[in-house]
């Protein structure tokens, strides 16, 4: 199959990458340094079970989706609308569009600007650009997508790359458990700029945490969203599971690069004034992550001077 990949940052190049592995013909979109690179000597995927250099097509500009009946938009929420005006006109008829992005509505977005079905896939994978060109993955890798007539066979696709998929009659609840989860570790990461397993074991850190968690489960139930009410295990299982991952928004900062805090605790403070319901931890962190932003944007135009 064909397969096209928007966004080949560290989740779109992971994914992307295990399905050329497996066979498939796949082309990477992203930016200018990382296709210089896959062009030049392939992606490099260094997985904590393999390492392998795979030939890859890449480029900089997305009419290379043509053709392909699979396209995965991995780009930052930030970038959802400039992602759906570039790709439309370019997708084939029978393209099948997967969201594999952080956020709760990028799919809703990504269909209104491209008038064409996308799906939403709700990701659980740690990974990083550790260079161009070179993915590296800390763990997991797993996808939750909803039952559809293409569900069973991106099961099959999937498993023959090594990437599990399961199959949710809920997949509005397992992109709002995700909302939560990156609403608990990725602000914190970025302000502490500390990996997952040494945040938790901050002083205060745990109380913190679990009040993020009773905010977003207030709002997503003011939302109507079915999801359920002790989160807190699945909070614990990324410590344990990713323990030495820098949240994305932590990297982001770390390059002077804009977030999507905007569209994770941001999001939640919105919907919460929307509903009436308070947010203040979410708030704060939202707040403490933007002035970060600022400052790391004031960095960068002096250096750039």
């Amino acid at each position: 199959m064909r397969i096209a990949v928007m966004g080949a940052g560290a989740v779109g190049c992971y994914y992307g990458g295990m399905l050329a592995r497996a066979g498939h013909e796949v082309v990477l979109i992203g930016r200018t340094r990382h296709v210089a690179a896959i062009r030049r000597d392939g992606l490099l995927i260094d997985s904590q079970s393999f390492q392998a250099r795979l030939p890859m097509q890449a480029s900089t500009d997305a009419s290379a989706v043509h053709g392909a009946k699979l396209v995965l938009c991995c780009v930052k929420s930030t970038d959802t609308e400039t992602a759906g005006a570039a790709l439309a006109g370019h997708l084939d008829r029978d393209a099948l569009v997967l969201s594999l992005q952080n956020g709760v509505d990028n799919a809703v977005r990504l269909q209104t600007l491209l008038q064409h079905d996308v799906a939403p896939a709700v990701v659980y994978v740690a990974t990083e650009m550790a260079a161009p060109g070179h993915v590296k993955h800390h763990g997991r890798g797993e996808l939750v997508i909803g039952p559809s007539p293409s569900s069973d066979g991106l099961v099959t696709l999937f498993a023959e790359a090594a990437v599990p998929v399961e199959v949710s009659d809920n997949v509005a609840g397992a992109l709002w458990a995700k909302l939560l989860l990156n609403c608990v570790y990725n602000a914190l990461s970025a302000i502490s700029q500390l990996p997952y397993g040494r945040l938790v074991q901050g002083e205060g850190v745990e109380d913190v945490m679990r009040a993020i968690v009773q905010e977003c489960l207030a709002v997503a139930r003011g939302e109507g969203v079915s999801m359920a009410d002790d989160s807190w295990p699945a909070v614990e299982r990324i410590a344990r599971t990713m323990p030495g991952q820098l949240s994305s928004t932590a990297q982001d900062l770390a390059r002077h690069k804009r977030s999507e805090i905007d569209h994770l605790n941001g999001y939640i403070v919105r919907r919460g004034e929307a509903l009436g319901i308070a947010t203040p931890v979410n708030r704060v962190l939202h707040s403490l992550v933007k002035l970060l932003e600022s400052r790391s944007h004031g960095q960068r135009a002096g250096a750039l001077t």
